[in-house]
């Protein structure tokens, strides 16, 4: 037969879930000073971002021509025009350049002024010049940075556009060499 103790020891802890809060706690000012330093780092980060990214030329307006523009000359222009599968239209200017300036080209911005027969402004596409490095099986391009001109260089480029206006036209567009990057 099994004795039972007269004095039973006292009731178990109660668990955490029902304990009191600790009286103890403190303000995490750890973690608020924190993220306080990592706001303000963002915050001048996206100044400084903005900074750089200061307003230009509105995008449709006829840009002064680039001071080292005079040296590259561009020839044998040529234009022609494909349809893709979706039913888009892509214009395609190619020519020729010629560095005769005397600074290594790395990079060329042009400006395409697309006019018109009655009495619109122009279309005005701005962007980069890329060089043909590749005609077969198919027409490939490159920034001018891949394989810069130097003083004497020459080589192929085509531009492509693939929302020229209806109302252009049809004649050689006017190209404009704009900002030209130098080592």
């Amino acid at each position: 037969m099994q004795e039972l103790d007269p004095n039973p020891s006292p009731s178990p802890q109660p668990t955490p879930m029902f304990a009191e809060p600790t009286p103890g706690r403190r303000f995490p000012a750890a973690a608020v000073a924190i993220a306080a330093v990592a706001v303000a780092i963002l915050v001048t980060v996206l100044v400084l971002l903005g900074k750089r990214h200061e307003a230009g030329p509105p995008p449709k307006t006829v840009l002064p021509a680039a001071a080292y523009a005079p040296n590259l000359v561009l020839s044998n222009l040529q234009m022609s025009e494909s349809t893709s599968m979706s039913g888009g239209k892509l214009t395609y200017i190619e020519g020729h350049i010629a560095n005769r300036g005397p600074a290594t080209v790395t990079g060329i911005t042009v400006q395409v002024v697309f006019a018109n027969d009655v009495s619109m402004p122009p279309q005005i596409e701005t962007g980069p010049l890329n060089l043909i490095y590749m005609r077969e099986p198919y027409v490939d391009t490159h920034p001018v940075s891949a394989s810069p001109l130097a003083p004497g260089a020459e080589g192929d480029f085509r531009l492509i556009f693939d929302d020229v206006n209806e109302n252009w036209n049809q004649q050689l567009p006017q190209i404009r060499v704009t900002q030209v990057a130098t080592r």
